[in-house]
C-alpha cells in the first residue's frame, strides 16, 4: 500500500471511531428516556419513596444526565462496564456468557451463506440474460423483499409444526452433529434467506462488469471458455467489490440476529438485549447496543479497507 491508501484507511478508521463516540452518546441518552424508573422496578411497587430515593442515589441516577454519561464513558474506556440493575452482577460477566452463542450463530450463517451466494452470483453472471439468470435474479429480489420474521414464522410452521423435523425453539446445547443441526437449522436458514440474496446480486453485478470489459470480451472471442474467463480472469479482478458486498451483507447480519434470537428463543446476546430492555436494565442495554454497533462499524471499516486496497486507481 502506498501513502495515499494508508491515509484513506486512517481517515476511515478515525471516522469510525468518531461514529462510535456519537453512537455512545445517542445510546446513553435514548436509554435514559425509557419509560419507568429503574429503582422503582428493582424494589417493586410496594417500596416507600424514601427507599426508592436511597437506591437512586446508590445507583447514581440522581446525578445530571450529562454527568452520568461522561462517568459511564470514562468507565467504558477503562473496562468498567457497570453493574446490572436486575442481577446485581457485573455487566461484562453477563455479556461474556452470551457472546459465544451469538458469534457461533453468526459464524455458522457466514460459513453457509457466503459460498452459496458466491456460486449463485457467478452462475447468474455466466448465464446472464438467459432464463437461469432471470430466475436467480427474480428469486433474489423476492428473498430480499420478505422480512425475517415472516420467513421465520413460515419455517417454523413447515419444518417444526408440520414436518416435526426440528424444534421451534433453538435453546442451544447438546453434542453431536445431529443436535447441532437441529439447534441451528431454522435460525441459519432464516438469516441466510436474505443474506444470500443480497450477496448473490452484488457478486453477479461485479462479475458482469468484468465480463463486459473490452479485454475480456476479446479473450472470449479468441476461444477462452466462459468458465475459465470467469474463474481465471473476471473473478480475481472482482475480488474488491465482492469482498465489499460480503462485508456489507454480514454487517446487516447483526441487525437481523436480534429478531431471529427473539423468535427462536436462542440464548444469545440479542435476546439478552431484549430482556434487558424489558427489565430497564440500563447498563446491560447500553453495553449490548455498543457491542452490536462496534461489530457493525468494524465490518463497514473492513469493507472500506478492502475497497481501497483493491482499487487500481489508488494503487499507483
Amino acid at each position: 500500500m502506498n501513502r495515499f491508501m494508508l491515509q484513506l484507511i486512517a481517515r476511515r478508521t478515525g471516522a469510525g471511531l468518531l461514529t462510535l463516540l456519537i453512537v455512545s452518546a445517542v445510546v446513553f441518552f435514548i436509554t435514559s428516556l425509557l419509560p419507568g424508573d429503574a429503582a422503582q422496578l428493582m424494589l417493586g411497587q410496594n417500596a416507600t419513596p424514601e427507599t426508592v430515593a436511597a437506591l437512586r442515589i446508590q445507583l447514581g441516577l440522581d446525578r445530571p444526565l450529562v454527568v452520568r454519561y461522561f462517568l459511564w464513558l470514562w468507565g467504558m474506556l477503562h473496562g468498567d462496564f457497570g453493574t446490572s440493575f436486575a442481577n446485581h452482577l457485573p455487566v461484562a460477566q453477563l455479556v461474556a456468557q452470551r457472546i459465544p452463542a451469538t458469534f457461533e450463530l453468526a459464524a455458522t450463517t457466514t460459513v453457509v451463506s457466503v459460498p452459496f451466494a458466491l456460486v449463485t452470483g457467478i452462475l447468474a453472471a455466466m448465464y446472464r440474460d438467459t432464463w437461469i439468470d432471470r430466475a436467480l435474479v427474480m428469486s433474489a429480489m423476492a428473498c430480499v423483499a420478505v422480512p425475517e420474521f415472516l420467513v421465520a414464522t413460515i419455517a417454523v410452521l413447515i419444518f417444526a409444526v408440520k414436518l416435526h423435523w426440528v424444534s421451534a425453539m433453538s435453546l442451544g446445547g447438546g453434542e453431536g452433529f445431529l443436535n447441532y443441526l437441529k439447534t441451528y437449522a431454522l435460525p441459519v436458514l432464516t438469516l441466510c434467506f436474505v443474506l444470500v440474496a443480497q450477496m448473490a446480486r452484488m457478486t453477479r453485478a461485479a462479475i458482469v462488469e468484468q465480463l463486459e470489459s473490452p479485454w475480456l470480451e476479446m479473450a472470449l472471442l479468441k476461444g477462452v471458455s466462459p468458465l475459465r474467463a470467469v474463474l481465471r480472469h473476471a473473478l480475481p479482478n472482482a475480488v474488491g467489490p465482492i469482498a465489499n458486498a460480503v462485508s456489507l451483507s454480514l454487517a446487516y447480519l447483526f441487525g437481523g440476529v436480534i429478531i431471529i434470537e427473539t423468535i427462536f428463543s436462542y440464548p444469545g446476546l440479542a435476546s439478552q438485549l431484549v430482556d434487558a430492555v424489558s427489565n430497564r436494565d440500563l447498563p446491560l442495554v447500553q453495553l449490548c447496543v455498543m457491542l452490536f454497533a462496534a461489530c457493525y462499524l468494524v465490518l463497514l471499516l473492513v469493507a472500506d479497507v478492502v475497497t481501497i486496497a483493491f482499487n487500481p486507481k489508488w494503487r499507483g
